[in-house]
């Protein structure tokens, strides 16, 4: 028998070492005004704690533009795949990246940096709806310390791998990370847990109404959660999966699956523990308590480098322009 857990309404679902965080942040914004936020009132929300999900979106800690305001982080890395939409990323590294609708950032936060991550709604007489995930990969001890670094992932390097069950029923999964049949993902930061030989993998998967398709076994030592994100949920075996649901499978097992109704969206997380302590304070996670407080005390000391930006919710202009200018000054844009 299959150990499901039901996800929360809202905010971060349970995840998995070497996981520390997973968030699926799916709102339908309005059309967007001349600073590209949302053109209706905000009257009625909580601005700077807007995580009720009136109206279908939130502006979380924006006040202007809905997203992230300049926040630190140590000791881990965040991977952030948008699906629909715009963030506007700008750091204390001097970095900056506009990116979305199937890019991904993967960011080593390491010895520290501070970031801002916002979401322009561009389009002034339509709706914006974005859709993204964004998934905390820890760090082992050895590499907490490490100096700031991020890359992109953009939609046309990322494996978008369709196969057919005999019925004729689509399956599409979409490798962010690892690898699935003679698909590899892009390589992820060179200090990444994902960069050695640690069996992780980030998917998504689509399976068409009525789909059977089998999810390849992998290592043995390795941990795997499968989170039924929208959709009319599985089955595998003889036990139904609904919709917001997390399942823990045995990695080593290939797991056949049936969808149950009209298609189902899919989310797997994988990869061999870390099987460190954990110690987590807000934006900084570390092995000990002590390093918390070091952290903070850095932080206090240094904000983790320089913010050159004029404002703590920068945006990046009104052009629907994907590029990114990352921490060792290098330009890169799409191909």
């Amino acid at each position: 028998m299959l150990g499901v857990i039901p996800l929360p309404e809202s905010g971060p679902w349970p995840t998995t070492d070497p996981f520390l965080f997973c968030v699926h942040h799916d709102d339908t914004y309005p059309a967007g005004n001349a600073q590209l936020g949302p053109a209706v009132p905000l009257s009625g929300r909580n601005l700077g704690q807007d995580f009720e999900g009136l109206d279908g979106w939130n502006m979380y800690h924006g006040m202007e533009v809905p997203g992230f305001p300049r926040h630190p982080h140590r000791g881990f890395e965040t991977v952030t795949l948008v699906r629909h939409g715009l963030v506007d990323h700008s750091d204390s590294m001097g970095a900056a990246a506009r990116y979305g609708d199937g890019d991904v950032q993967w960011l080593t936060a390491g010895d520290g940096i501070m970031h801002a991550e916002m979401f322009p709604l561009l389009r002034r007489f339509e709706p914006n709806p974005t859709d993204f995930f964004q998934i905390w990969v820890n760090l082992p001890a050895a590499r907490k310390r490490v100096a700031p670094h991020f890359s992109m992932f953009w939609r046309q390097m990322i494996p978008v791998v369709e196969s057919r069950d005999d019925a004729g029923r689509s399956t599409t999964v979409t490798v962010v990370a690892g690898r699935y049949q003679e698909h590899i993902a892009p390589a992820p930061p060179p200090n990444s847990w994902a960069a050695s030989d640690n069996d992780v993998a980030i998917w998504t998967i689509d399976l068409s109404a009525k789909a059977s398709w089998t999810l390849p076994a992998a290592r043995a030592d390795s941990r795997r959660s499968l989170y039924v994100v929208s959709g009319s949920g599985i089955r595998v075996g003889d036990q139904t999966i609904g919709v917001h649901s997390k399942v823990d499978l045995k990695a080593d097992e290939a797991t056949p699956m049936n969808e149950l109704g009209a298609g189902t969206e899919l989310l797997l997380l994988q990869g061999r523990p870390i099987g460190e302590r954990v110690v987590k304070y807000g934006p900084f996670v570390m092995n000990t308590r002590e390093e918390i407080q070091e952290a903070m005390r850095d932080y206090q000391r240094t904000r983790f480098g320089d913010w050159s930006w004029d404002r703590d919710d920068p945006i990046h202009g009104s052009e629907y322009k994907r590029f990114a200018r990352l921490i060792d000054g290098t330009e890169d844009v799409p191909g």
